[in-house]
């Protein structure tokens, strides 16, 4: 794309495109050939900016319990250890079922979904410039065929994946604490029930379609109000970008109220969590 092409809304296309990877007939292809390649196709960046701030978290927490103290400890220790002990008395108050897994749990999926979230702050021009420039110079393309969307939570592949995981151990968790045909039961006698067996056999149907129906949008409100609140915000961010100078204020303020969203879109994405997990190892949900 030549420069004088760029516009406002192709320069906003830009930066919500993802960096594509994709198998073809003639092997691997990248970004724009990928757009006919269907559902098996890699989103690179989100793979790795996702990937590389879980390692970042494993460090972070892995450096605080190797350097740990029983004495006074340091300002590291003391953060990290407000952290741990927040979402510890969190999972207490909310989890009411007997699992050494959730508490770990909640701790990876609010730190991790924060620093994926935190990248929402860096300036939005500033890595894919510096992308586009070493596509240009070290492969020759060109710079607006290059992509690097750096915040993982503004890929609703990304939210979707986190989310199915919290599905499955939910699945796992009602299995385990309620059994096949517990969870069965669920689902078929609940919420209209009755001591007449035969009006309990007919509103199986009508209680299956309305339990199903209830435990499935639980991922899929994990998955899209967290998609959509960082989207949104990232798409403010661009549009701030293309005001001018007048950018720099502006983002600032932006940025202080974005704060907020960051934080919060990860504490609601752990607290939903830990609840639907508390729901699934109750003996009765409802």
């Amino acid at each position: 794309m030549a420069a004088e092409e760029v516009t406002l809304s192709s320069h906003i296309q830009h930066h919500l495109t993802n960096a594509k990877m994709c198998s073809t007939d003639t092997g691997l292809a990248f970004n724009k050939a990928c757009a006919d390649s269907g559902f098996w196709t890699w989103h690179i960046d989100t793979l790795a900016w996702s990937i590389g701030l879980g390692l970042v978290f494993l460090w972070i927490f892995r450096s605080a319990a190797s350097k740990s103290t029983t004495g006074v400890p340091g300002k590291f220790q003391c953060f990290i250890e407000m952290i741990v002990e927040s979402v510890g008395d969190n999972v207490r108050d909310t989890y009411h079922g007997n699992s050494k897994l959730i508490a770990p749990l909640a701790l990876t999926i609010f730190v991790w979904v924060f620093l994926m979230n935190l990248m929402d702050l860096i300036p939005v021009d500033f890595l894919p410039a510096f992308a586009g420039f070493v596509g240009e110079s070290a492969f020759g393309m060109d710079s607006h065929d290059v992509y690097m969307k750096i915040v993982p939570t503004t890929d609703i592949n990304l939210t979707a994946a986190l989310a199915i995981g919290v599905f499955i151990l939910m699945i796992g968790y009602s299995i385990k604490m309620k059994g096949i045909g517990g969870f069965i039961a669920e689902l078929t006698l609940h919420p209209f029930s009755s001591n007449n067996k035969m009006v309990q056999i007919l509103l199986i149907p009508f209680n299956l379609l309305l339990e199903t129906i209830a435990l499935v949008t639980k991922p899929f409100s994990l998955a899209l109000r967290l998609f959509g609140n960082l989207y949104a915000g990232e798409l403010i961010f661009i549009l701030i970008g293309a005001v001018g100078l007048m950018q720099l204020p502006l983002h600032f303020i932006w940025a202080c109220l974005h704060l907020l969203v960051i934080w919060l879109q990860a504490f609601v994405f752990m607290m939903l969590t830990v609840v639907y997990l508390s729901m699934a190892s109750s003996n009765n949900s409802h």
